[in-house]
Parts: structure tokens; sequence; C-alpha cells
């Protein structure tokens, strides 16, 4: 009976992990990185490359930074100033996406009459959604050295409560990789 419920957990586990809707693309540290040996950290200012960029947009960045902040001080960093032992530069990007599905000769038209007739296989367009790529980066300032990054996807909801707790997720998500010498300070 306790191997039977132990595979129940293990499957309800992994279908909740499944049905994360972001996904986590790479996460590296330098050797020896830990992120205790940090007292303070910074935000890089955002330099926008856009044409036009929303307030909305500039609304959830600072979400994120918001986020990336509760973590880092959830690690014992501290705000600092442009002087902070750590800076933090994020990278954002925001593609809108097609879905589409193939059509095939199964549902071709019965069609008797004019010789001229042809049916192509072709990708009709169903929907459009938007997927949005984050980057951090971890940057030593004192060595101007990249010390950790991770980068994260996933579909931007259009409601904003739904795109924060994506935002929330993907930042648990992400911090949760760092090295495990910096994890065993943050529950100390």
């Amino acid at each position: 009976m306790k191997n039977y419920r132990f595979h129940i957990l293990w499957v309800l586990l992994l279908s909740f992990w499944a049905c994360s809707t972001v996904k986590v693309l790479d996460t590296e540290a330098i050797t020896g990185f830990d992120l205790s040996d940090y007292a303070t950290y910074q935000f890089y200012d955002i330099d926008t490359q856009a044409d036009t960029v929303s307030p909305a947009f500039l609304e959830q960045v600072q979400y994120l930074q918001a986020e990336i902040a509760e973590k880092l001080e959830a690690f014992g960093l501290k705000p600092g100033n442009s002087q902070s032992d750590l800076l933090v530069n994020l990278g954002i990007v925001v593609e809108e996406k097609v879905q589409t599905r193939e059509t095939n000769f199964r549902e071709a038209p019965r069609y008797i009459g004019q010789y001229r007739y042809s049916w192509r296989s072709e990708e009709i367009a169903v929907g459009r959604y938007k997927v949005g790529t984050v980057s951090v980066h971890l940057v030593d300032r004192k060595n101007n050295e990249l010390v950790w990054q991770g980068v994260a996807e996933g579909v931007i909801p259009e409601d904003t409560q739904k795109l924060q707790e994506t935002i929330d997720e993907g930042v648990e998500e992400l911090f949760s990789r760092i090295p495990s010498d910096s994890l065993s300070q943050e529950f100390n």
C-alpha cells in the first residue's frame, strides 16, 4: 500500500512539474561561485532597443526586478548603489509566434467538376501568442566578471495577474538553480 501511495505522489509531482509554464533553458556559474561572498547588489539600467516600449512593459520589467531583488535579499544581499559588489543585468526578448496547423489530403473536400481544381497541403494560422525569454546575469563588479547566468523562457499570458504569476514562477525556478553553497546560506 505504501508503495502504491508513493507512486501516486510521484506521478502527481511529475504532472505538476510538467505543467509549468516556464522552462529554464540554461544556468551556469563560474567555479567557486558563492552568492554569500557578496553583500550588496545593484541592477544595471535598462537600455531598450525597440522603437516604442509601452508603460505596461516597463511596469512588468520593474515587477521582474522586484522579484529578483526579493530572491537576492533572501540570500542575504542588500540593495546598494553603483559601487555594489554584485551587478544584475537583465536581457529580455519578446517574440510573437504564430500557432499553425497543417491541412492534409484527408481534409480535402470531395469535388467533382472542373479539371483545373487542385488541393495543396498548407500551414494555416490558428492563433498568435508571445514568448518571452529572460536572461539574468550576475556580474562581480570588482573583477567585471560574469559569475552566474540563467535563462528562462515562457509563454506570456495576456492577463497581468497571470503574467506576474509566471514571472514569480520563472524567478523561483532560476534562483533555485544557484549552486548549493549559496543555497545552504539562504537557510542559515
